[in-house]
């Protein structure tokens, strides 16, 4: 372990599986660029047979809704071992789904809607804010290797727990590297249904949000250490199940985040505050992840009534204004649980129950289209694959396959997949295969062409 020694570092337990050549990759929650769309050289079947795409594996996980990341053949999950109370990070082979090792520490952790609930975070892509990255995305400023090692050799994966421990390991070899307890170092609150943060590795660092003391920082990825910290006038703004989005606008990298207290941009280079919106904010739980909108604008939605809202950051010398475009009441758009999909021009998502149908949004503000009675999808998840939509229902298993074409929707195969409920967590795709998940069950699927 570089850095300082712990002395509960947690344990490391090597397994039979072997990492896989498939060439796909999902570094981390919602894909390479957090936009929830997967590129493919092949593409992907547009009709299924009767009993749906190949299952390549199934395996048995604990009670939740955390996503998988892919990389160089490897799987990695987040778990929770009810009957030994740890948390495990897992990392399988993209194969088989045999686990090639499994790092576990200690936490206590009560069933409230499953426990574990976000997604890891690998280093994967050349570049980072600023041009930093080298080599599998690491490095330093223009790729120049820092500290450590960093520059090309090292790969990391990044998890947060449900009660906001984050742990930086060794990507293929599983040991630790360091981590961290947001709660006694920073003072954050673990939210309602504990923690839905999902990391962000750019470039060097790790962007983190504790909410707390600070309200967000970046970690040096290498080493642990704190690069910089947001303003204390913005400390206890209040960790949400939302992730950080990053975003360039005027020449400038930033990352939003809707905390308790509303939605603010922090600058991607020292952590200024550049803005805040504390109209944004849901009093029961804030879930979807902002979406970039071009270079000038922002697509915030959430459940509990909270509708969404469109703004506008326009620069005015050093500072930026926030101007709302639209809002909308959640009888017209809004999204419980998942973040929606920009693609082509137009937002897709499903809305809040009861009805839980997808529904095509123009940039205006403009309800397009819904699914229909047929096709709905409670919390399930979703994202684009070769110009096609992928949606899982909640609650039966069945995964859906439709065009996203704003003139309609139009399925083109379904197939139960899952025995399971509350099948929430996020999908993740690479080059033909799909890893989804149930509350106590996780696959991988193939969809490639024949």
């Amino acid at each position: 372990m570089r850095g300082e020694s712990l002395a509960n570092p947690g344990t490391l337990i090597p397994g039979s599986g072997q990492p896989s050549d498939h060439p796909g990759s999902w570094p981390q929650f919602r894909g390479a660029a957090r936009e929830n769309i997967a590129a493919t050289s092949r593409g992907i079947a547009r009709s299924w047979p009767p009993d749906g795409p190949p299952v390549l594996w199934r395996v048995r996980v604990g009670e939740g809704h955390a996503g998988a990341a892919i990389r160089k053949g490897r799987v990695y999950l987040i778990d929770y071992d009810r009957e030994k109370e740890e948390d495990a990070v897992r990392c399988l082979s993209l194969d088989t789904g045999e686990e090639i090792w499994r790092y576990t520490y200690s936490v206590s952790v009560k069933r409230n809607h499953g426990m574990s609930r976000t997604v890891p975070a690998v280093n994967d892509r050349v570049g980072g804010a600023d041009g930093v990255g080298g080599a599998d995305g690491v490095g330093g400023a223009d790729g120049v290797g820092g500290a450590d090692g960093v520059g090309g050799a090292d790969e990391f994966v990044v998890t947060i727990g449900p009660k906001c421990h984050v742990h930086c390991l060794d990507a293929v070899s599983g040991e630790l590297v360091w981590r961290k307890d947001l709660v006694a170092e920073h003072g954050t609150k673990a939210p309602l249904w504990y923690a839905g943060q999902c990391p962000l590795i750019e470039g060097d660092r790790v962007i983190l949000a504790p909410g707390a003391k600070p309200l967000m920082m970046a970690v040096d990825l290498a080493s642990g250490k704190t690069l910089w910290v947001t303003p204390p006038q913005y400390d206890d703004y209040g960790m949400t199940h939302s992730s950080i989005t990053p975003m360039d606008s005027g020449g400038r990298r930033q990352y939003i985040y809707c905390a308790e207290k509303g939605a603010v941009g922090v600058a991607a280079d020292d952590g200024r505050v550049l803005w805040e919106l504390p109209e944004w904010r849901i009093k029961i739980a804030n879930i979807p992840s902002p979406v970039v909108v071009g270079e000038d604008r922002v697509f915030l939605t959430g459940g509990y009534d909270a509708g969404c809202m469109m703004i506008r950051l326009k620069a005015e010398g050093d500072a930026i204004k926030v101007e709302q475009v639209f809002r909308l009441a959640s009888a017209v758009f809004g999204s419980d649980q998942q973040t929606p999909v920009l693609y082509k021009g137009h937002l897709f998502a499903v809305e809040p129950k009861p009805n839980a149908e997808m529904v095509c949004l123009t940039l205006e503000g403009r309800r397009l289209w819904s699914s229909g009675g047929r096709s709905r999808f409670g919390l399930g998840p979703y994202l684009i694959v070769d110009d096609l939509m992928l949606a899982l229902d909640d609650q039966e298993g069945t995964l859906h396959l439709a065009e996203t074409d704003p003139s309609g929707y139009r399925e083109l195969a379904k197939a139960k997949l899952l025995s399971g409920r509350d099948a929430w967590g996020p999908m993740a795709a690479a080059e033909g295969r799909l890893i989804l998940r149930d509350l106590t069950e996780m696959i991988c699927v193939d969809l490639s062409v024949e």
